[in-house]
């Protein structure tokens, strides 16, 4: 087993002094280090962002835009929609991702605007807290449980679908055609009382990342899905302090509540690393949600 391990060690040593030779001379040195333009170069590329219009959406536009990137936000809030837009340079368009109709309409407006997109952020839904069971033994109401479906799963899938069918259309890019990023939830593994429809919906998303990813992936279109802990979103920005530190303590390290602009970073490192795919990256601090 020594010597397995010396003669590894020994061809990596020489790789890596190989790379670095033919880098030589001069700024040429970087050469060993650079993958190429790939969609980690997002300037001028056309980009997507359902639920562009708050939170983790928001700052995940925002992000693109300041990469150089072409940005068209789907949301149902057009009022904030058309500002966070008009901030960014960006485009709106008012979709509804679980409607067939509204999400080709959408696309087709944001490929006027900004051309074929590259990059797709699906960052819309909604998370109701309802009970299987309620008060008076009220049994969920099936028309919520299947509207959260509806968005948080079938929209996001929709979209990926229709978005996908263009993106394969576009001429690679050192090996590449999209960029794919989902959003689930840690509510996808530690769904909490009251969570039954949000965390079926999520862990429908985390369910089929991989398989969406080999689907694609004779289409040099890569999928990705983060798994949020709890973030300072507009919902909870709307809590007294008090109870937003409360919520923030239970994270084990750091001991705060997420901030829109880290899943923006993390969304921007997928985008750069070509090795990612097909994968769920929870971000959260470490938590593991307690019942209640």
């Amino acid at each position: 087993m020594t010597g397995n391990f010396e003669t590894h060690n020994t061809l990596m040593s020489a790789y890596f002094t190989l790379a670095f030779k033919l880098a030589v001379p001069g700024p040429s040195i970087f050469i060993a280090w650079r993958i190429g333009r790939k969609i980690v170069d997002m300037k001028d590329m056309a980009a997507i962002v359902t639920g562009g219009a708050s939170g983790l959406g928001k700052a995940t536009a925002a992000m693109l835009a300041a990469n150089g990137a072409k940005v068209a936000i789907f949301d149902l809030n057009e009022e904030a929609g058309r500002a966070v837009a008009a901030e960014i340079g960006g485009s709106f368009v008012s979709v509804n991702v679980a409607d067939d109709a509204s999400v080709a309409a959408g696309l087709n407006a944001a490929e006027a605007a900004h051309g074929v997109a590259r990059i797709l952020v699906n960052c819309a839904g909604i998370a109701p807290a309802i009970k299987t069971v309620g008060k008076e033994n009220v049994p969920h109401p099936i028309d919520i449980y299947r509207k959260t479906i509806e968005i948080n799963l079938i929209g996001t899938f929709n979209v990926i679908s229709k978005f996908a069918a263009r993106a394969v259309t576009a001429t690679e890019i050192d090996g590449e055609r999209g960029v794919i990023v989902n959003t689930a939830s840690v509510a996808a593994y530690d769904g909490q009382i009251g969570q039954a429809a949000y965390s079926a919906s999520k862990g429908g998303v985390v369910g089929m990342t991989l398989p969406i990813a080999r689907d694609l992936a004779q289409h040099k279109i890569r999928v990705m899905t983060i798994a949020p802990g709890i973030f300072l979103t507009p919902m909870l920005e709307s809590l007294p302090q008090n109870a937003q530190d409360s919520l923030g303590v239970m994270v084990p390290h750091p001991s705060r509540l997420g901030k829109p602009a880290e899943y923006a970073q993390l969304v921007e490192s997928i985008l750069r690393n070509p090795m990612l795919n097909g994968e769920v990256i929870r971000l959260d601090g470490a938590i593991r949600m307690a019942p209640r």
